[in-house]
């Protein structure tokens, strides 16, 4: 079974966007046609996919709905209580966002699309083993047609993302307004929070020799010289030597602003670069780089770049995991406690400085809920005692930086229980702030539903939708 990302994707924007301009009500939902069967004068009334509803410049076909509900069983979720009007009220809010993107000049640009596309394909290619099989599985004939409702799935969505970012991003809440809603639930409907662990970890990378390093820096350097004397194709040069999965295919491109999350070297060196320069080698977490600027338009940037990563030698990954060993030796006889040998040894900067301690991506809290934990995460201190530090353990880099071990420790433990003010304080201030972000998104959603052409099909005007589609 195909899992993954754009399968999701396509499961919640549904199969495809029709952008057409629908000027007045005369337009037929649901149009019956007359259509030639054969070269005689035999004519038969024919159903042409009908039409279930129209906002502002989308048009939401019947074949739409089906579809979506189609992948969704194929995916082997539950319809139970998925319904027709459900998904046709999902599909409508999609597209009065995408809508209003446009009409508020939000920008998602070609190259953006395009790169979100890129990755999807790399991404199924990889879990079924070829571009065939995924023509086959999403019934398309060429890769061309495949990217190219890709790209409209891909760009409604995200005109869909930015508008609903744009209407919450600066909704904060109050510590009064986090207290008067925790105060406001019912006591026999208080939140119940699951058993969570607060975990420690002590990081050490292995040491690259400097020769090695040299090796990239002098290899990028020729790059960047062939490029600039001799006028060899940045891109293709990209391609051959980039070891950056994200870009490599694409001859190294990225199409970023200073809100990109990329980290911060990398930036400063994109933003410091003219137009047609290329950068000299320097080094971020991920390796050592060179960044070629093909355009700049106003805060945004059109970029290449080119990873090369230093070899790391055998020995030098032997020794981290020596020297992790050692360390934890130390701790278990009472040198160092786990904080101060975090302080004194980790080679994580983002842990150190705080005894090691982990925090949750989703929240930043120090908390995480067994239930809700990142797999891997768990499989690695599920079985971890109380005081108990785990053996060095090698971990591939996420970002895609070079393998580092690591040795954890589980320093709280937290049974399920009741939701409590003061100890779940950022758990209901979460609650507090989604509240109130639905709020505002209720108020936007009406607002723009009064002032954007919307049509229903007569089939669906009974459904019973979460908002008003069905205008009086």
């Amino acid at each position: 079974m195909i899992i993954s990302l754009l399968v999701m994707t396509i499961i919640t924007i549904g199969i495809r966007a029709q952008e057409e301009i629908i000027d007045n009500e005369k337009q037929s939902l649901g149009a019956v046609v007359e259509a030639p069967i054969d070269t005689v004068n035999n004519f038969k009334k024919i159903k042409l996919d009908g039409i279930s509803a129209v906002v502002g410049d989308y048009v939401i076909l019947d074949s739409d709905i089906e579809k979506t509900l189609i992948d969704l069983r194929s995916q082997g979720a539950s319809v139970e209580d998925i319904t027709h009007c459900s998904l046709l009220g999902k599909l409508m809010e999609d597209r009065l966002y995408a809508h209003q993107a446009v009409q508020d000049s939000i920008l998602v640009s070609d190259d953006e699309v395009n790169a979100t596309s890129d990755r999807q394909i790399q991404q199924l290619v990889q879990q079924v083993g070829s571009m065939d099989k995924v023509l086959e599985f999403y019934k398309k004939e060429t890769v061309e047609d495949f990217r190219e409702e890709l790209y409209t799935i891909n760009k409604l969505r995200m005109l869909s993302e930015k508008m609903q970012q744009q209407i919450v991003s600066e909704i904060q809440v109050t510590p009064e307004e986090v207290r008067q809603f925790f105060k406001n639930i019912p006591a026999d409907e208080k939140p119940v929070f699951g058993a969570e662990l607060e975990i420690s970890q002590i990081v050490k990378a292995p040491e690259i020799p400097e020769e090695e390093k040299q090796k990239v820096i002098n290899k990028l350097a020729e790059i960047k010289a062939d490029v600039e004397d001799n006028d060899a194709s940045f891109s293709v040069k990209a391609i051959l030597y980039s070891q950056d999965p994200g870009s490599k295919s694409k001859g190294g491109f990225y199409s970023m602003t200073r809100q990109t999350p990329f980290v911060k070297e990398f930036k400063d060196v994109a933003f410091s670069l003219q137009e047609g320069e290329i950068s000299e080698p320097f080094e971020t977490t991920f390796g050592y780089h060179i960044i070629f600027i093909e355009k700049i338009r106003g805060q945004e940037l059109d970029l290449r770049h080119i990873l090369i990563q230093p070899e790391i030698p055998q020995a030098a990954v032997d020794g981290a995991k020596i020297e992790l060993d050692s360390i934890r030796k130390q701790i278990i006889e009472g040198k160092y406690t786990f904080a101060e040998a975090a302080l004194n040894f980790s080679d994580e900067k983002e842990t150190k400085f705080d005894g090691g301690l982990l925090r949750n991506p989703i929240n930043f809290d120090s908390r995480f809920e067994l239930t809700k934990m990142d797999p891997t995460l768990y499989n690695q201190v599920r079985n971890l005692k109380d005081e108990e530090i785990s053996y060095p353990l090698l971990e591939a880099d996420p970002r895609g930086g070079p393998p580092k071990y690591k040795i954890l420790k589980v320093t709280n433990r937290y049974d399920e229980h009741e939701a409590d003010f003061a100890k779940d304080y950022l758990k209901i201030q979460e609650l507090a702030l989604r509240e109130k972000q639905y709020n505002a998104i209720k108020e936007w959603m009406d607002e723009h539903i009064k002032d954007t052409y919307v049509s229903v099909n007569e089939a669906n005007k009974s459904c019973d939708f979460a908002n008003n589609w069905v205008k009086e």
